[in-house]
């Protein structure tokens, strides 16, 4: 198979990605499961929004949920440009929740000092799924295929050319122009996590074997409040914006004991420290909070905890800290590119250096639309000198030494740049 750019992950990331890119370019989106099965659709809380005159606020939060080991530079940038990408998502056709007078609604979640979190109910990211896909169906030059795993990266002299794949047991390989890895990060790796089972690392492990530059390798996030309910093999997440709304933690005591918006790894660390003290169970109540608006905000935590045997509005939540996000990952620059010449890296795969030691809430779909526009930004100017390098390499192997030169001298801007890039 051949394609101009080979998109590898179906998540919010990917799909972004792959919306920004040329339309007369070849694109091929790939994913070892269904389009639906990635971290992106089960996002619950919402998507960060930074708007105009909130840059500073946004960066200090940030800054100090992530003990201040994070890429200023990148935290300028996410600043600057969430506001419109913000709007493209709107212009796409995502529904972000409004008040009776049709303007957005903003919610705050934990280690934010404001309310700057947009949101559909507690299915953010399923809508913004839902929105995405609506628009790559209706674009041709973008295919789609299912259930095909990405076994190795086809790399020459630190320059990537497609890669390797397994679909039904058979294996087949596609020729790219570009890679973008949106593969996700490392949750299937572990027994208690609150991710997609087939998110398993792969494009940390196809780094390593490549020699490719990673960074914070050992930045894992857990999430302090998953259902502590072992009937299934995925941990439900129970969104921290229903602590935003006034849901407290307590003991077996009924005891609260930590600082509810504390940022996650502090309300992790009093979570286990309490269970490893006391061996007793921990809780997340809600039932204080007005019923009615429970059901209707948070809609789909309480349809699924419902199905478990626990109604929120009544019912105390048993919980347990769950490995929830990965902040490391490829390192890679302010448009996408990793260390790989032609191979660009958004959402969780990639380390920006946004997130620092510890992730804030919302921040990661935030992250996956301002990198997946720059990276497409940079592959829709980039990807001509590809094909003007190939051309050069062609037409001198049968042109005489002067018509290549006239060439070179035509496009010297583009190769200027290209060669400044890499």
């Amino acid at each position: 198979m051949k394609a101009d750019v080979l998109i590898v992950g179906t998540g919010i990331g990917g799909l972004y990605t792959a919306l920004n890119l040329r339309e007369d370019l070849n694109i091929l989106v790939m994913t070892n499961s269904k389009i639906r099965d990635c971290n992106s659709y089960l996002a619950q809380g919402g998507i960060t929004t930074v708007m105009p005159g909130d840059e500073k606020s946004f960066i200090e939060d940030t800054l100090a949920a992530g003990h201040n080991k994070n890429d200023t530079e990148t935290l300028n940038m996410v600043a600057r440009e969430s506001w419109g990408n913000i709007k493209d998502l709107i212009k796409l056709g995502t529904e972000f929740q409004k008040d009776e007078y049709g303007n957005l609604k903003f919610t705050k979640e934990a280690a934010h000092s404001k309310g700057r979190i947009l949101f559909h109910g507690s299915e953010t990211g399923k809508m913004i799924m839902e929105t995405l896909i609506k628009n790559i169906e209706k674009r041709k030059n973008i295919t789609v295929l299912e259930g095909s795993e990405l076994l190795d990266l086809k790399i020459s002299e630190n320059n990537v050319h497609g890669g390797i794949f397994k679909k039904n047991e058979k294996r087949f390989s596609v020729d790219s122009k570009v890679v973008v890895l949106a593969t996700g990060g490392i949750g299937g790796l572990f027994k208690n996590s609150t991710n997609q089972p087939n998110i398993k690392g792969v494009a940390l492990a196809l780094a390593k074997k490549h020699h490719l530059k990673i960074k914070d390798v050992e930045y894992i996030q857990l999430h302090p409040t998953a259902l502590d309910n072992q009937n299934k093999n995925r941990l439900f997440l129970l969104s921290e914006a229903l602590r935003g709304e006034g849901a407290v933690i307590r003991d077996s005591s009924g005891e609260r004991f930590v600082d509810e918006l504390l940022p996650r790894d502090r309300v992790t660390e009093a979570i286990i420290n309490k269970k490893k003290d006391s061996m007793e169970c921990v809780y997340l109540d809600a039932t204080a909070l007005d019923s009615n608006y429970i059901r209707e905000r948070f809609s789909g935590i309480y349809t699924e905890c419902f199905e478990r045997g626990y109604d929120i509005t009544s019912d105390l939540l048993p919980i347990s800290p769950a490995q929830h996000y990965f902040m490391g990952g490829i390192k890679t620059t302010l448009s996408g590119r990793s260390s790989c010449r032609n191979l660009y890296v958004v959402g969780e795969a990639a380390c920006t250096g946004l997130h620092g030691k510890n992730r804030l809430a919302s921040n990661s779909l935030l992250e996956a639309v301002v990198f997946g526009k720059s990276a497409a930004k940079d592959i829709n100017l980039h990807i001509d000198s590809v094909n003007l390098i190939e051309k050069l390499i062609i037409e001198d192997e049968w042109c005489p030494e002067e018509a290549a030169r006239k060439i070179i001298i035509k496009h010297r801007g583009d190769l200027t740049n290209e060669l400044h890039h890499n």
